[in-house]
């Protein structure tokens, strides 16, 4: 039987039969539409092609998008449980998942912020003060775009194309890749750079990069991870945070609300994440489409 077939039979068993709560038949939804995909750009149809490497290697993806570990378990829990139904229902000869064990949840999974968290963080600049508008446009930039500190401290105004609501951003190994900027970041960033950008900016020191210090040099690793830390101790987070932290919530908040592993492999910049030909080049257009419709700073507003 072929696998989107049963998916509905199963959410309603588990909504039904199981009395599951409405907020986790939806969450094993997003977790599983985004399975058959994954298999479906694996060209894997039946349940009886699915070999325990397949669904352990998309773990291996999940947890290289920086999804948080309680999501991995809670995937873990959804993949796990609709094999065995359909193994029961007579749809499946095996469950594959049968001698896999549940990804442990230990330090090694990176830390994440959920979204009130993130607010808080985003809230503490003061914009009226010194380097407030700066320092608010920096934030909304790395969470709006999951962006690395090498990528942040590197993005030239040039870079930001506000009238197509993208921004460029070279990764690693040079590799150049667009992502679409929400509103949110791209209303503070015209801002910061039509005022406080000007009063820092001399341009024989800072080259035309976006984000400068008081020198009006470009900022460093360590001006960013300072500014972070400053804000998440205003915000009063007692997580072990760092600048990264933001991107792997970033990763996790698309992902948890329903965006395909494609459009964030893309957005994140993770060419060689897996040794598949699952991921293809996907159009600008639609991924600011998922941007949008997914992204929960861009959702709420």
């Amino acid at each position: 039987m072929k696998i989107e077939l049963l998916l509905e039979k199963f959410l309603n068993y588990i909504s039904i039969e199981r009395n599951l709560s409405n907020n986790t038949v939806m969450s094993y939804k997003n977790d599983l539409l985004r399975y058959a995909e994954y298999l479906n750009g694996k060209n894997i149809e039946s349940f009886d092609d699915v070999k325990p490497g397949i669904i352990t290697s998309l773990f291996s993806i999940l947890y290289d998008l920086g999804l948080s570990a309680k999501s991995i378990s809670r995937n873990f829990s959804a993949i796990s449980s609709f094999h065995k139904y359909a193994f029961s229902m007579g749809a499946a000869r095996k469950d594959p998942t049968e001698n896999l064990f549940r990804p442990k949840i230990s330090r090694k999974f990176p830390s994440v912020l959920d979204y009130h968290e993130v607010e808080r963080i985003l809230a503490q600049p003061d914009e009226s003060k010194k380097f407030g508008l700066r320092d608010k446009a920096m934030l909304e930039l790395m969470y709006s775009c999951g962006l690395r500190v090498s990528e942040l401290i590197s993005i030239k105004v040039n870079d930001l194309i506000f009238q197509e609501g993208l921004i460029r951003v070279i990764g690693k190994r040079d590799k150049e890749r667009f992502i679409p900027l929400g509103r949110k970041a791209a209303e503070v960033l015209e801002k910061y750079i039509n005022s406080e950008r000007i009063t820092l900016s001399n341009e024989q020191n800072s080259g035309g990069i976006l984000f400068l210090n008081r020198n009006g040099k470009p900022l460093s690793r360590m001006g960013v991870w300072k500014i972070f830390k400053k804000y998440c101790v205003h915000a009063d987070i007692k997580k072990d945070v760092s600048p990264h932290t933001f991107r792997h919530s970033f990763a996790t908040h698309l992902l948890e609300g329903g965006a395909n592993l494609r459009s964030v492999q893309e957005m994140l910049g993770h060419s060689d994440i897996s040794t598949t030909q699952i991921y293809t080049h996907i159009d600008r257009e639609y991924l600011i489409e998922v941007h949008k419709t997914f992204h929960p700073g861009e959702k709420y507003l």
